[in-house]
């Protein structure tokens, strides 16, 4: 009996590569983990799995499948995270449930609590982003990410933060969820720490202009239906900022209004019917 040993991201990605080494089914392969290590920030860790194959029958050739005719479908969205299900429609609300105004959304996402006696007009400067830079980078080494990461602007009090490299795609995660909490915790460090009123922006890969392009583009066709057939449309939950996205993108369409319903974090964003 043949034995192997394959190292790989997963035990179902090992015992496959196994399979292909032994030059049978992934069915036929008994197996054994010798060795297993976790990834931090969603990148995928290490197995190490002893493999071997077991004797079976020859399976039966299959009969061909059917051919069925499908109607030609619309190109995916270059942000395939906002590709989601369609919105939930229903019959219009009161009007004293839809006064809450966009104003009303936080200025972005991810942003630490203010902290009481904070001035209004702060100014975040090149010592600042500095400090801040040094965290995330720190951040980025600890967890052995090959990324890196660089100062894109100063903002008012916001401190603009890109990351790039290889493991980008692991420090966005589905829909900037990792993007996400690595802001958040940045701006709880910077208040803690700066305690000063400067506030951080993460970005990856230019995903979150990419991710409000595609939210806007959704949104106009979204309202295009609720205005053809007088229903609401109720939106997936979306974080503070891309909710914000929505409202704005819809200030001037004719017809429709927006408003924000439920609770953190499942506070979604509502297209009305005006009137």
């Amino acid at each position: 009996m043949e034995t192997i040993e394959v190292v790989a991201s997963s035990v179902e990605e090992a015992i496959e590569r196994a399979a292909v080494q032994l030059g049978v089914e992934a069915s036929a392969v008994k197996s054994e983990v010798i060795d297993q290590t976790k990834g931090l920030f969603g990148k995928p860790g290490k197995v190490t799995v002893k493999a071997w194959a077991e004797k079976v029958e020859a399976p039966k050739p299959k009969a061909p499948p059917k051919v069925v005719e499908t109607a030609p479908v619309e190109e995916a969205v270059v942000v395939e995270e906002v590709s989601e299900e369609k919105p939930k429609r229903r019959t219009r609300v009161k009007k004293e449930e839809a006064e809450e105004a966009p104003k009303a959304e936080v200025e972005a996402s991810g942003d630490a609590p203010e902290e009481k006696g904070e001035q209004a007009d702060v100014v975040a400067s090149e010592e600042d982003a500095e400090k801040l830079l040094g965290v995330l980078r720190s951040l980025l080494a600890a967890g052995d990410m090959s990324a890196e990461a660089t100062i894109s602007r100063l903002n008012g009090r916001y401190v603009h933060i890109d990351i790039d490299g290889k493991d980008v795609g692991f420090l966005i995660g589905r829909r900037g969820e990792v993007l996400n909490s690595i802001q958040y915790l940045m701006n709880v460090i910077s208040a803690r720490h700066l305690n000063n009123g400067v506030r951080v922006v993460v970005e990856g890969d230019n995903y979150r202009e990419r991710r409000a392009e595609a939210l806007s583009e959704m949104a106009q066709r979204i309202a295009a239906q609720v205005v053809e057939r007088g229903e609401e449309a109720v939106l997936d939950a979306l974080p503070a900022f891309e909710r914000r996205v929505i409202h704005q993108a819809l200030v001037d369409f004719e017809g429709i209004s927006t408003y924000s319903e439920g609770e953190e974090p499942d506070r979604c964003v509502v297209i009305a019917p005006a009137g």
